[in-house]
């Protein structure tokens, strides 16, 4: 498949979009035509509930949550509905201070990135959901466009001020509407007859080591095996990942689930291939704007021929903008169709939209994987010792 043709086909995605916005921008693409695909699967792992992030750009808590709350699953732990909101509060607020420290040359704004969770639970810890709703305006589903605006004006006030410092009062403002928005910071709360402070809850409940997952990537302007910081705008705290050959990254995909671990997932969902409607992902080895309706119609509704995604092709779309970081979900497991060919198990925070296979869940071919992987997460134990030699893990 010659690169240019699939590159004028393909959607650009932008960092900054609202997920409400993501959503509308793929909610049509797909056929209506019957569907065709059988699965069988090869492993499917245990999860909690689809969770529903609202019109708010916070991905990232709801698939690193989900991650968190499957790996406690995994580790015999009863398992939680643990809250995306007290998360993506204590994120506003280290956000804003950096900000604040880097005079505005930061993105701030309503994106993270997968480990933000993990930075989260070790730095300050957990809640359940039932504590901390962040619902505190009058709305049942999350609703951030609003609050996103305020805190980002005062923010921006505070760098423009004019009297020589910093005033001490910022950091109350800011946390005021914080307040606001999304409720108190909880010192304390009781669950299940026993009081906990988040930093307990995490520790004695929740029991998950941050400093026991590791998070890859795949990159021809990163040297191989070694750390790197991925170069996205939400990728705010400048974490860190392992920079791997693609088929290797693949490879650690494919073993931590064949092993029984969940696997985050950053990812591009703004291609055409990505059908939510139809709960599939797939990139055909033609372009769209060369098919007929009824050619596209098949490639969304049975098996067809796949594009052949190697490292040049992946490292051209992320550095022209074709890739880009625009959602995180979670890979729970594998399939394969009724000719063998891969697909990944994969778990949405769009709420159960409906769809012929798993309401809320979709399958993503192998080819759609390897082109439009931002990152990945796991737990580092799932890795293969030839793998954590190479990284030194």
């Amino acid at each position: 498949m010659k690169l240019h043709a699939i590159a004028t086909t393909l959607l650009l995605s932008t960092a900054s979009f609202a997920q409400v916005d993501l959503i509308n921008k793929v909610k049509d693409n797909g056929a209506d035509a019957p569907l065709s695909y059988e699965w069988e699967t090869i492993v499917d792992i245990e999860a909690t509930p689809v969770k529903n992030q609202g019109a708010s750009g916070t991905c990232w808590s709801y698939a690193t949550t989900s991650f968190v709350e499957s790996e406690m699953i995994r580790m015999g732990k009863e398992p939680i509905d643990i809250s995306e909101m007290y998360t993506v509060r204590k994120v506003y607020e280290d956000k804003g201070e950096k900000y604040v420290r880097l005079h505005g040359y930061l993105n701030f704004a309503q994106g993270g990135a997968l480990p933000d969770v993990l930075y989260v639970i070790k730095q300050y810890g957990a809640v359940p959901q039932e504590v901390y709703s962040g619902l505190k305006y009058g709305t049942e589903i999350n609703r951030h466009g609003e609050m996103e605006a305020s805190l980002k004006g005062i923010l921006d006030a505070v760098i423009d001020n004019k009297n020589g410092k910093l005033s001490p009062s910022w950091q109350k403002g800011f946390n005021g509407v914080l307040d606001a928005y999304l409720g108190n910071d909880p010192a304390q709360f009781g669950y299940n007859g026993k009081t906990y402070t988040p930093r307990t809850f995490a520790d004695q409940v929740i029991g998950v080591n941050p400093d026991d997952y590791v998070q890859l990537t795949s990159w021809t302007h990163h040297e191989m095996y070694t750390p790197c910081q991925i170069q996205v705008p939400d990728n705010w705290t400048w974490g860190i990942s392992y920079n791997l050959p693609l088929d290797e990254m693949m490879e650690a995909i494919n073993t931590s689930l064949e092993a029984g671990y969940p696997v985050a997932w950053a990812c591009d969902v703004s291609d055409k291939g990505f059908s939510i409607k139809n709960g599939i992902a797939v990139m055909p080895n033609q372009s769209w704007s060369e098919m007929t309706s009824e050619e596209a119609q098949a490639v969304y509704s049975a098996p067809h021929e796949e594009a052949v995604v190697n490292q040049e092709m992946r490292q051209e779309q992320y550095d022209n903008y074709l890739t880009q970081d625009d959602h995180g979900m979670v890979i729970q497991g594998m399939v394969k169709d009724q000719e063998s060919n891969l697909f990944y198990i994969i778990k949405n925070s769009w709420g159960d939209i409906p769809n012929d296979y798993r309401p809320g869940y979709l399958y993503a071919s192998e080819s759609y994987v390897r082109l439009k992987t931002i990152s990945v997460m796991m737990h580092k134990d799932s890795l293969a010792k030839s793998m954590k030699k190479k990284l030194e893990l």
